[in-house]
């Protein structure tokens, strides 16, 4: 390679690097507001029913075992008769027998921004009984969904702005 390619392949890495910085930072930024969610109680109870509702829906199952952050527990409970009630409508089926698991939790969330280890900013995790099917619905695995479906999304916006403003320029020329 002459060292012009040598640079400019250099050039590009730089480019990718900062990309993926940004888009990290932009998954980290989303993850701390993912933990504020949490926090309102009445919107974070609904939440919770939607998310045991369309898990039932994913699994089909006629009984399944449920995991939540012990914080959750006991919104978790208060909304399992009404959760219950609208998949059995929704699917037009019998009502789930949903147990509830006692004994393991899904981790809390960080003590702090900085936290490492495992951590959950909320939500559930159903399993068939067997735990063969599991719909894992954390808030934490939607965002890693959303991220990845929407990625070249977010790079195609990144990187656009930088061609239209020389579009925009370039029209005003003529």
């Amino acid at each position: 390679m002459d060292e012009y390619s040598m640079q400019l392949n250099a050039s590009r890495i730089k480019v990718l690097q900062a990309q993926d910085d940004l888009v990290n930072s932009m998954k980290e930024a989303a993850a701390k507001e993912l933990l504020l969610v949490s926090n309102n109680h009445q919107s974070y109870e609904k939440l919770l029913k939607d998310l045991i509702v369309q898990s039932l829906l994913r699994l089909k199952e006629p009984a399944v075992l449920l995991r939540c952050r012990k914080d959750d527990l006991h919104l978790v409970e208060s909304v399992l008769n009404p959760a219950k009630e609208e998949y059995a409508e929704k699917a037009n089926a019998h009502a789930p027998n949903i147990v509830v698991d006692n004994n393991i939790f899904l981790p809390p969330p960080p003590a702090h921004a900085t936290a490492h280890g495992p951590y959950c900013s909320g939500g559930v995790v159903l399993a068939s009984i067997d735990g063969k099917i599991v719909c894992e619905n954390t808030l934490d695995a939607r965002l890693d969904v959303v991220f990845r479906k929407k990625l070249p999304e977010v790079l195609t916006f990144m990187i656009l702005p930088h061609y239209s403003y020389n579009i925009k320029i370039f029209d005003h020329l003529f």
